[in-house]
């Protein structure tokens, strides 16, 4: 794998087996770049402050060159591409629900749709301590999201608020999860099960999570190795799926 300069497009080749979690730093996040990464089975994650000065003084990562990003409105950020070692994944067939959060389901009220507010979940993503969502990554998303590949979850209460969601990138029979936010109890929760009800029902195998959570590991969470989730992403992302856009009762989810 080549290490991305400003401007260009990575040639994501295979990752050798004993590569860190950092493959590569620098490049750009256009749609041609994120969309080679995730189909190499990379992802961007924006460091700041100490770890962006440590990230770029660092000369050996997985015996590439370092880069910088200029990301207007962030000098001094770093954009690390990260292929974990070990992925947290989801098998969207086999998520548990417990019995709190089926209570909360059947008795919420709260419906859920497919993409009908992309910049507000991206929003309630970035609105929290901590968050990586730069401008520049905000933007970078909408913009994949408008050429149909980043796609969104909304949760919304009796009275029509959004109250959560998630975002993401598809790939293929492969979902990339990026992000989550609740406003209420349960309802990024709430969000990952209805991704997962209607990726199942479209032909999705595979809910890539990225990084291991607590949360995560409260629904079915596994890790597997880096060449078995390069492995099946290669085979399935070729793969086209049409993900449902109806608007639909969490209720329905109590019940998987």
């Amino acid at each position: 794998m080549s290490s991305p300069g400003p401007g260009s497009v990575p040639s994501w080749g295979p990752v050798p087996d004993d590569a860190g979690d950092v493959v590569a730093i620098g490049g750009d996040l256009s749609v041609p770049t994120l969309l080679a990464a995730y189909r190499g089975g990379c992802f961007p994650w924006p460091v700041g402050g100490l770890g962006a000065t440590l990230l770029l003084r660092a000369r050996h990562l997985g015996g590439l060159r370092d880069g910088r990003i200029r990301n207007r409105g962030h000098p001094g950020w770093a954009l690390p591409w990260f292929s974990p070692a070990l992925r947290a994944v989801l098998l969207p067939g086999e998520m548990h629900v417990q019995r709190s959060l089926r209570t909360r389901l059947l008795s919420s009220g709260w419906r859920t749709t497919l993409d009908r507010d992309f910049p507000a979940v991206l929003a309630g993503c970035a609105d929290r301590p901590g968050a990586w969502i730069t401008p520049a990554m905000a933007g970078a998303y909408t913009e994949l999201h408008r050429a149909g590949a980043a796609h969104s979850v909304e949760v919304w209460s009796a009275d029509g608020d959004l109250v959560g969601g998630l975002y993401g990138v598809s790939v293929g029979r492969v979902f990339s999860g990026e992000s989550m936010f609740h406003r209420a109890s349960d309802a990024s929760k709430a969000a990952l099960l209805d991704l997962a009800d209607r990726f199942l029902g479209a032909g999705g195998v595979l809910i890539d999570c990225q990084s291991p959570t607590e949360h995560l590991s409260r629904v079915g969470q596994r890790l597997v190795p880096r060449s078995a989730f390069l492995g099946l992403l290669a085979a399935v992302r070729d793969d086209p799926i049409v993900l449902g856009d109806l608007e639909l009762p969490v209720a329905r989810l109590a019940v998987r």
